[in-house]
């Protein structure tokens, strides 16, 4: 029969951990408002620019001289994956989710014969793939988001990747992260940076508005000051959404432990009630018993 006070403890422990997993989802809930305005805030003009830029590079691309940002170096031997997490845990499977699709990415290109270089954004993502690929792992940058997350550390991330790709370090540079959708949902995506790889296809001088346009300068100019800074907008935009995504992964796991340990407490208080009851009924069956003894 357990023992009342070990009972006591326990739903007093579990208690506790009601409240924090409480207040944790009361947290999470008042910052994921404005980290979903910030994500959707940057979508417009991520997407604008990468379609800017796909139309650009339908005629650019092809041409002798093009920026090896567009064109590429010729050959993809070797491939940067940066990898985007959270500094944090209790957010569900927000971090193992991205790992995962960066993991099975990694061994594509390893059983391929490629080489792999890893750039983790993020202490969750360095912590997972250290056992597998620590070798790999080339750089970790962590607290991105501390004390708040700006252009400034996109950019931080995206001057390491060029300064990498101009010393002839990779090939092909990834990103992966969490798109956020919903609350409960957030969508592991993988989008590659360098070179450049428009979504769908886009003509010389059109853009989906279905406008023409005549650049001034000429295209190869624009282009070699927008592909930068297109790594920089598009490693912004990333970690927009995954700091929406790991607020609203967070909210929603914190929600399901507070339910979780409600219930718990109630299958302790029923469990406690009960041996209670059953040493009450011993003691009287003793007392009944030694009194007819006498």
């Amino acid at each position: 029969m357990p023992n009342l006070n070990d009972l006591k403890l326990r739903i007093a422990s579990v208690k506790s951990t009601q409240k924090i997993t409480s207040a944790m989802k009361m947290v999470a809930a008042a910052k994921l408002r404005r980290a979903q305005e910030q994500a959707e805030a940057s979508r417009p003009y991520a997407e604008r620019m990468e379609r800017m830029l796909g139309s650009l590079a339908a005629s650019a691309g092809k041409q002798p001289g093009a920026s090896p940002l567009l064109a590429g170096t010729g050959k993809d031997d070797v491939h940067l994956l940066i990898v985007a997490a959270a500094d944090r845990g209790l957010c569900g499977g927000f971090n193992s989710n991205i790992v995962r699709e960066a993991r099975n990415k990694a061994k594509e290109l390893l059983s391929a014969g490629k080489t792999i270089k890893i750039y983790c954004v993020g202490r969750k993502s360095r912590d997972q793939l250290r056992r597998d690929f620590g070798d790999n792992i080339v750089d970790t940058i962590e607290d991105i988001a501390k004390p708040s997350l700006g252009f400034d550390k996109a950019a931080t991330v995206a001057d390491r990747v060029l300064s990498m790709f101009k010393a002839g370090e990779f090939d092909v540079c990834t990103i992966f992260y969490a798109k956020f959708q919903s609350a409960i949902a957030q969508i592991p995506t993988a989008q590659q940076l360098i070179p450049f790889e428009a979504e769908g296809d886009a003509d010389a001088s059109t853009l989906a508005d279905g406008g023409v346009y005549d650049y001034e300068p000429s295209d190869e100019k624009i282009l070699s000051d927008l592909l930068p800074r297109n790594i920089a907008v598009q490693i912004f935009k990333a970690m927009l959404e995954n700091n929406a995504s790991e607020h609203g992964a967070r909210m929603s796991a914190m929600d399901n432990a507070t339910r979780n340990a409600g219930e718990m407490i109630d299958k302790l208080s029923i469990q406690y009630n009960r041996t209670r009851q059953a040493i009450i009924t011993n003691e009287l069956i003793e007392i009944i018993s030694a009194k007819e003894a006498l």
